[in-house]
């Protein structure tokens, strides 16, 4: 297979890299404690392969999103390195740390209609990756109620980034359901 772009692969292989160093010693909350680069790989391989994203600043943020939220990276150096799309793309997704939980999460459904089409593809993707895990590999200490508030408050994220990606809309809704069902959580 030929590629028209080589420079588009070699900046997705430049921020897999970047991703994985700065991801290098994060496991999932999962019980085998998976290496936490999965998911943003996972945000990153959704995006492309299930909403057809074409666009390649919205591929490499996926793969950065959780990088100035959960690392130490900086914003200058996203800049410096992948250009400032990417690097609005990644601001527009990051979550404030120094808020409390219950008020970033209420910014995240408050803000979700204001985000930019390539900001809200980012969170749909890592919505869906986040419920296939709730489902199927759970962080050890979430009872059933918190994995049903998770997928409920997932829904209320979602009412703003829609009308963007049809086809990340509809594995969002499947994943939702088939959660539910696994779960066996009744709505």
């Amino acid at each position: 297979m030929k590629t028209e772009n080589n420079n588009d692969i070699s900046l997705i292989l430049k921020a897999l890299k970047f991703s994985s160093e700065k991801h290098r010693s994060q496991k999932r909350k999962d019980e085998i404690g998976s290496p936490y680069i999965n998911h943003p790989i996972q945000v990153a391989e959704l995006l492309w392969n299930t909403g057809k994203v074409q666009d390649v600043s919205v591929i490499i943020a996926g793969l950065l999103h959780d990088t100035i939220e959960d690392t130490n990276t900086k914003a200058d150096e996203i800049k410096t390195l992948f250009g400032e799309e990417v690097l609005n793309f990644v601001l527009e997704v990051t979550d404030d740390k120094t808020l409390p939980r219950d008020e970033r999460k209420r910014l995240q459904v408050d803000h979700a209609h204001k985000k930019s089409d390539g900001a809200k593809q980012i969170k749909m993707a890592d919505k869906i990756s986040n419920i296939i895990d709730v489902t199927y590999s759970p962080p050890i200490n979430w009872s059933l109620e918190r994995k049903k508030e998770y997928l409920n408050w997932t829904e209320n994220v979602m009412k703003g980034l829609r009308g963007v990606n049809p086809e990340l809309e509809k594995l969002y809704d499947e994943s939702l359901i088939k959660a539910r069902k696994v779960l066996k959580i009744e709505e």
